[in-house]
């Protein structure tokens, strides 16, 4: 059943796939209320634009017409500027509908193809510390049964070798070598790494794979990876987000997401010491200047504990 739509009943054309988008986030993608009604928003404030600007389909939109968008979002005449940060969110939004409507053959091209959004600021990414990873992986294991044991074995794989959640998803139990102690991830573009594991993340796939990983796949059918649901299928990203944030509930730690893992990997191996070079392999980064925004946190975090610390500190 399809959620029930509180669209302007202007829409006209629109409407229909706009509301065939809506039940898709609800029905397959499985997205809460709030978060539709968002997606809802941001589409209403687009369709009236193009519609503003003589469009009535979302078939006749112009690259031309969704660029357009962002001006008028930028500029003001939407009644206030927005930023550019909410501005990215709309474009992400109008995007993700052309993107559906193209694929299930409801127009013929993706006019949002083209279409970028503001640079926003350089934003320092999010880690945390070393006793609330500590913390965070021991909430992961709380319960009993296969899940828990799913789920300490994906935060170890998470922050252990510093994978996104789309490679740690992909992953299957030939891409774990035991006795080498290593793993294989594939990056974007399907680029292969290989990364060393920790005893920990180790012994966290063992205990998976023995005791966690049958009992699951027994309700499925035959699924190769290594991370499966509690109905024995593939794990997805949405799934695993969803995971993490009930174990950082249980963990009593806010802000906390897949790429935390990541981020804090990358954080604790440079103020490790590590090489930012090497951090640049591991994390699977094209370029050294991606993995160089690492060094700024470290380097933030050294000179809070100096002014902080340091009785020589103050300054004028």
């Amino acid at each position: 059943m399809s959620p029930k739509s509180h669209l302007n009943p202007t829409f006209g054309e629109f409407s229909r796939d706009i509301d065939q988008y809506l039940a898709h986030l609800s029905v397959e993608r499985s997205l809460s209320a709030n978060t539709i009604a968002a997606y809802r928003r941001d589409i209403g404030h687009y369709v009236a634009h193009l519609q503003s600007r003589g469009v009535s389909t979302f078939d006749s939109v112009s690259t031309e017409d969704a660029a357009s968008f962002v001006d008028y979002l930028r500029s003001g005449q939407a009644g206030t500027k927005m930023a550019a940060a909410s501005v990215a969110r709309m474009v992400t939004s109008i995007r993700r509908v052309h993107e559906f409507l193209m694929l299930e053959g409801r127009t013929a091209t993706d006019p949002t193809t083209d279409v970028r959004p503001p640079q926003q600021g350089e934003r320092l990414p999010k880690a945390i510390t070393i006793e609330q990873m500590s913390t965070l992986i021991d909430a992961a294991s709380v319960g009993e049964g296969p899940i828990p044991l799913r789920d300490r074995a994906l935060v170890e794989v998470l922050y252990g070798t510093g994978a996104r959640v789309s490679e740690a998803v992909r992953l299957t139990p030939d891409d774990v070598d035991i006795d080498s102690a290593t793993i294989r991830l594939f990056g974007k573009g399907r680029k292969e790494r290989m990364l060393p594991l920790g005893r920990y993340a180790i012994d966290g796939i063992e205990q998976y794979l023995v005791r966690g990983r049958p009992e699951l796949a027994a309700k499925g059918k035959g699924n190769p990876y290594l991370f499966l649901n509690k109905r024995g299928n593939p794990l997805s990203r949405q799934s695993a987000w969803t995971a993490i944030q009930e174990i950082a509930q249980r963990a009593k730690i806010d802000d906390v997401s897949p790429h935390t893992f990541r981020h804090s990997f990358a954080t604790h191996l440079l103020q490790g010491g590590a090489d930012v070079r090497i951090v640049q392999e591991m994390l699977g980064h094209s370029s050294v200047t991606t993995t160089q925004i690492y060094t700024k946190v470290t380097t933030e975090t050294l000179r809070e504990t100096y002014a902080s610390s340091h009785p020589r500190a103050v300054h004028r």
